[in-house]
C-alpha cells in the first residue's frame, strides 16, 4: 500500500504572514533590491552593492529581511552566496490585495444601490421600539402639551 504524503509541515518552519512582505517591501531601499533582483540575474552582495553609497553590510541587513519575509532565496556559488527574488510570495501579496479590493468594490456597490434605491427604507414600526421608548415619548408628549 503506498504511503500517503505527510500532512504535518516540517519542524521548525513557521507560516510567515503576509504582512511580513508588506513590511518588507515597505522599505523603499529593499523595494529597490527586489527590483534588481527580478531581472532575474542572480547577484552576489558585491554586485548588489555596486554602484550605490550603500555597504555590504547595509545590503546584506535588508537581504536578511526580505529573506525572512520569503521574498528572496540564496545559494552559495563559489566564495559568493547569490540571490534571487522568490515571486510565489509577492504572488500570495497579490493575491491578498486583490481579496481585498473585491471586498471593498463589494461594499462600494451595495452602498451605490443603497444610495440608489427608488424607495427610501421604512422607518422602524413602533411594535419593534422597547415599550419603555414609547412610553417615555408619550409621556414627554404630554408635558409639552
Amino acid at each position: 500500500m503506498p504511503s500517503s504524503p505527510p500532512t504535518h509541515k516540517p519542524r521548525g518552519r513557521r507560516p510567515r504572514p503576509i504582512a511580513t512582505v508588506f513590511a518588507a517591501i515597505g522599505d523603499e531601499t529593499r523595494w529597490n533590491l527586489l527590483t534588481r533582483l527580478a531581472s532575474g540575474t542572480r547577484p552576489s552582495i558585491a554586485e548588489l552593492t555596486a554602484g550605490t553609497a550603500m555597504t555590504r553590510q547595509a545590503v546584506t541587513k535588508h537581504l536578511r529581511v526580505l529573506h525572512a519575509a520569503g521574498l528572496v532565496r540564496h545559494a552559495r556559488a563559489g566564495r559568493a552566496m547569490r540571490y534571487e527574488l522568490e515571486p510565489q510570495r509577492l504572488d500570495e501579496a497579490r493575491s491578498a490585495l486583490e481579496r481585498i479590493a473585491r471586498q471593498w468594490d463589494d461594499a462600494l456597490l451595495r452602498l451605490k444601490l443603497f444610495v440608489e434605491a427608488d424607495t427610501p427604507p421604512a422607518p422602524p414600526s413602533s411594535a419593534s421600539r422597547s415599550p419603555r421608548t414609547a412610553r417615555t415619548r408619550r409621556a414627554s408628549t404630554r408635558k409639552h402639551a
